[in-house]
């Protein structure tokens, strides 16, 4: 199969585009997501599609939705930050294209994309997690995308961390995300700031003392320029996401762990916590081979190259 059409559709953005057989974006079209309206979204990604196969001779559609996607990879279950529930997304679009379609979780699209043409290429297997607002994952072995008998497994993010910890938006508490993520790293810059402000002077000044105005770039900011609270923040989540990679590499014995997400962006400020609090955990393993930790490489175009991809192998 040649031309595919990759979707990524999240909270905030449609974004779609036409990727060729080596992983290459070969043309674009992006839209803003109503997140709370089910047909103005179907009508956004309809009309994405029919532009770019307008303009280029796709053979099919891999739509990556942020939710939990059925076993069959048809129907959205729930998506939390869009109004889908039971949405039956793949049939839905395909009853105004004329086109195969195929939908899929966006972590595990983006981990596909990594294991096809990133940070994964060369190996059988690899476990991604996309660290943003929370936490998302994706799991190849052996050569296989791992969706579960369920169709939504990877959920790392959901697993648990810290018993009776902090409240989590899925309804549990102690949830890794809750430790991981852009979330956990603006709560605790926040704090820290309040009861340390001496420490956190840098941070403070981006945003002209106003706590409630620290958000992630603005850590990241102040980090980069050498700020200790900002700096504590990324060790923070840093340590507990390492924790959750031994964790990962204790059940399935990947070759390669992938980061990924927005969070990730802030480089080593967030992987070297990780890589030593990870290879805290797995001292016991001795001298047996363990996954080498790796940055995503393909960005926010993950999602879509991995859905053209999984459409083309439908």
């Amino acid at each position: 199969m040649g031309l595919t059409i990759g979707i990524d559709v999240g909270g905030t953005k449609v974004l779609a585009g036409v990727v060729d057989a080596d992983g290459t974006v070969i043309a674009q079209a992006r839209r803003e997501t109503p997140a709370d309206d089910v047909g103005r979204t179907r009508e956004l990604i309809v009309d994405v599609i029919r532009e770019l196969s307008g303009a280029h001779p796709v053979e099919a559609v891999g739509i990556g939705a942020a939710g939990w996607i059925d076993a069959e990879r048809s129907t959205v279950l729930y998506a939390p930050n869009l109004a889908w529930r039971h949405e039956p997304l793949r049939d839905s679009i395909a009853a105004d294209i004329d086109l195969p379609v195929v939908v899929e979780n966006d972590a595990n699209a983006a981990a596909w994309a990594e294991f096809r043409f990133g940070a994964g290429m060369g190996t059988r297997s690899l476990v991604l997690f996309t660290v943003g607002t929370g936490i998302g994952g994706g799991i190849v072995l052996d050569g296989h995308l791992v969706r579960g008998e369920h169709g939504i497994a990877a959920e790392f993010g959901h697993t648990l961390a810290v018993a009776d910890g902090h409240p989590c938006g899925c309804g549990a508490r102690g949830c890794l995300e809750q430790y991981t993520s852009g979330t956990a790293l603006v709560r605790y810059a926040r704090s820290e700031a309040r009861d340390g402000a001496g420490a956190a002077a840098e941070l403070l000044a981006l945003v002209g003392g106003d706590v409630e105005k620290i958000d992630g770039p603005t850590v990241t900011r102040a980090a980069r320029d050498g700020d200790p609270t900002a700096r504590a923040a990324f060790a923070e989540i840093g340590r507990w996401l390492g924790y959750g990679m031994a964790d990962s590499v204790q059940v399935l014995d990947p070759a390669v762990i992938v980061v990924g997400g927005g969070v990730s962006e802030a480089g080593e400020l967030l992987l070297d916590p990780a890589r030593r609090a990870y290879a805290d955990r797995l001292t016991q393993r001795g001298k047996l081979p363990v996954a080498e930790i790796r940055q995503a490489r393909l960005g926010n175009l993950a999602g879509l190259v991995g859905a053209a991809d999984l459409a083309r192998q439908r």
